[in-house]
């Protein structure tokens, strides 16, 4: 049984031509497997030649009458829905930019198994110090922190000890 194009946008010579420009090459594939039908090929000649199987064929044209040319191309998955909202990534995002307070934290400086602990008892999210470091480059962030500044530290008697101490 033939398949049925009802789409007549494009000829199989247009067809040929935008197969030729497209950047997916199993789009260009799939579009001159449609021309090939357009011409009169049979459906298994122009699978086999397209390089797919008659029903792979058969769904392709489907997607094409529905959507055209652009129904053609391959589709990324979706993926995983992100861990954090992008309110909790703002969120996440100053709380590492103002830092811990050591008084609470029990930590003068970030580490990304502190983050992962925190992230863990603010937002109820468990997840490895690799996807931390992650979202750290992601928000444009890095892990290099400045030395840690000792809460106590006096400046005045720095400066005395600079200004006193002989260097060899």
């Amino acid at each position: 049984m033939a398949i049925e194009i009802t789409r007549t946008g494009h000829d199989a010579a247009e067809l040929r031509v935008l197969a030729v420009k497209r950047r997916d090459a199993a789009q260009g594939r799939r579009l001159l497997a449609i021309a090939m039908v357009l011409e009169g090929s049979s459906r298994e000649d122009a699978a086999r030649q397209a390089g797919m199987d008659r029903q792979t064929l058969r769904d392709w044209v489907h997607r094409y009458n529905a959507f055209g040319v652009d129904g053609l191309r391959s589709r990324r998955a979706p993926g995983r829905a992100p861990r954090l909202t992008a309110a909790q990534m703002q969120e996440f995002r100053a709380l590492v930019v103002a830092g811990p307070d050591p008084a609470v934290h029990h930590v003068v400086r970030w580490r990304c198994v502190d983050l992962r602990d925190e992230v863990a008892r603010r937002f109820g999210v468990t997840v490895q110090e690799r996807a931390i470091s992650k979202w750290l480059r992601k928000l444009g962030l890095t892990r290099l922190q400045p030395r840690p500044y000792h809460p106590k530290k006096e400046p005045e008697a720095a400066q005395a000890f600079k200004k006193t101490s002989v260097l060899c």
